[in-house]
């Protein structure tokens, strides 16, 4: 019975639509998605594939919602029961983990059941869904916003936390915040199109203490237990300032200590520093960023391990590549041991019938970001019982520690006539494989890619792509190449391999994939067959291990 829930979903889904289609002038809408992400496993032992008894692995994603003036309501269904390879073990389940209720009136607003919210930039208090990642930390409570006032905004909330399938009672959230633009209180501002505001936020997780949650350590030759904090609060302040063309942000966080597996569940206060401004004209931009955090894991478990139970998000300063190659050693954010963080881009659009724009105009983009861990006494490893129950490492606040991450990318983008473009892109990464992942040293790699699109017709475009990656570590050098097909508005074909060129004889293996995908009206379906490299795909900040795979694969998205 539980293996025909995916296809009822896919039945009920565009019904509910088409009832609502048949009238457009009604008050209240309704709107939903169903999506499918399925594996039909084989084993492959010469890239080292798991070996699984279920024929079918999947993600089942249906939701709806209902839309109205001054109500709204929605909820999701998820059937993870047999789920994609690389989620956690808790990830499996199925049910209905999301559903919520809004009333709105003038500027009020109140919700009731599961919601997502970010306070400033997420250091305290970023809850969010990314299906990629297996990630899900809604909370399921209440949450109050409030706008009714001029140039004030608040919100209250407090609740449970969702992990996976689990809304634990032992473990709560509450916050609050508040945000001032001044611009409407400031005549002078408004005059000079000046926007300045400011904003304060409080987050508290209360953990009940439970005799299994206990955490020993040794004291002399005695055995004792730590007095862990029930209640951990935190604070972000920050403001962000606009004029013309410059936007300047300034952020401070402030952690309570927070005992947790993470931080070797030591008695530190966390902090975060971040100051961001970038200015940007007609043709032209450029930015600049630096933070520094410190000890600003945050989650509603404090014993929690992987990528689950996160109450904030620190986010990545890292450019998020998309090309595969470049997308091989993606960084993650290092927040509880810290990290001093900097990242600048500058991008430049050469004229038109200029002597570098040519006929079209070229455009040119340098990213940078470099990431170093905090200076301390002594090395960083999770899972050091000799700092249990201490105050941690001493930390020199601009002193730098070890190199975690550089990118230097250069990306070249030109129309060379009404058929053909190009983008090409040159890229230098150094990537500390032992830190981010646990292992493997340092890896210093260059990457060079080319992708061409030919207007062959008003509906056919080819695409193609070659890409290569040159290291002499881990796994030696790669080559990429791609070619696909697109015939406006249904089809697309492509192909694709990813060749372990410059690994040992006997492991040279190729990646290949081919898939169809297709679209009409709200539906949109991709077929495919291959194998998938083990590595990490990740997101802001947050990596998920994806093991190795070959076989079918099938997506399905349809909208209403």
């Amino acid at each position: 019975m539980k293996r025909l829930l995916p296809l009822a979903l896919l039945i009920a889904a565009p019904l509910a639509g088409s009832a609502q289609d048949s009238d457009s002038d009604r008050k209240v809408t309704v709107h939903g998605s169903v999506q499918v992400d399925a594996l039909f496993p084989e084993e492959d032992a010469a890239i080292g594939t798991e070996k699984y008894k279920e024929k079918f692995l999947g993600n089942v994603y249906a939701n709806a919602g209902l839309f109205s003036k001054y109500v709204d309501a929605g909820l999701r269904v998820e059937y993870l029961q047999h789920p994609l390879p690389g989620f956690e073990r808790d990830f499996k389940g199925w049910g209905i983990p999301n559903f919520y209720a809004t009333g709105k009136y003038k500027g009020f607003q109140l919700t009731a059941g599961d919601f997502y919210e970010q306070f400033g930039s997420g250091f305290i208090l970023r809850t969010y869904e990314e299906r990629a990642l297996g990630i899900d930390n809604s909370i399921r409570g209440g949450r109050l916003k409030v706008d009714a006032l001029p140039g004030f905004r608040f919100t209250v909330l407090g609740g449970l936390q969702r992990r996976y399938w689990d809304w634990t009672v032992n473990s709560r959230l509450y916050g609050a915040d508040v945000e001032w633009d001044m611009q409407q209180h400031i005549r002078r501002l408004r005059e000079h199109d000046i926007s300045w505001t400011w904003g304060v936020s409080w987050v508290a997780k209360h953990q009940a203490y439970k005799e299994s949650d206990r955490i020993y350590t040794i004291q002399g030759d005695d055995f004792a237990y730590l007095r862990l904090p029930k209640t951990v609060s935190a604070f972000d302040f920050r403001t962000q300032f606009y004029k013309g063309g410059l936007n300047v942000l300034a952020e401070v966080a402030l952690k309570g200590n927070d005992p947790s597996f993470d931080n070797n569940y030591t008695f530190r206060n966390g902090s975060a520093v971040m100051l961001s401004a970038s200015y940007s004209q007609s043709g032209w931009s450029a930015q600049v960023q630096a933070k520094r955090s410190e000890d600003m894991s945050f989650r509603s478990r404090r014993s929690q391990e992987g990528i689950s139970a996160f109450i904030n998000n620190m986010p990545a300063f890292a450019y998020q590549h998309t090309y595969s190659l470049a997308a091989m050693y993606p960084y993650a954010t290092q927040a509880a041991p810290g990290e001093w963080a900097l990242q600048g881009n500058f991008a430049y659009t050469f004229k038109r019938r200029t002597a570098l724009g040519g006929k079209y105009g070229t455009k040119l983009r340098l990213n940078v970001s470099y990431i170093r861990g905090i200076d301390r006494e002594g090395e960083w490893k999770t899972g050091n019982t000799a700092l249990y129950g201490t105050d941690g490492q001493k930390t020199r606040f601009f002193g730098w520690g070890p190199l975690y991450y550089t990118d230097l990318n250069l990306q070249f983008e030109k129309k060379f006539s009404r058929v053909f473009s190009l983008n090409a892109m040159y890229m230098y990464q150094r990537y500390n494989k032992t830190v981010i992942e646990g292992e493997g040293g340092m890896i210093n790699a260059n990457i060079a890619v080319a992708e061409g699109k030919f207007r062959c017709s008003d509906k056919v475009t080819l695409r193609t792509e070659l890409q290569y990656l040159a290291t002499k570590q881990d796994k030696g050098d790669w080559a990429y190449g791609l070619v696909e097909v697109s015939i406006l508005p249904y089809l697309m074909v492509g192909a694709s391999d990813q060749w372990n060129c410059g690994n040992v004889k006997g492991q040279r293996e190729h990646y290949y994939m081919f898939n169809v995908t297709g679209n009409y009206r709200n539906n949109r379906l991709m077929l495919g067959y291959g194998r998938t490299r083990a590595g990490y795909n990740c997101s802001g900040g947050v990596c998920r291990y994806v093991p190795a795979t070959r076989g079918f694969q099938l997506s399905y998205n349809y909208n209403f």
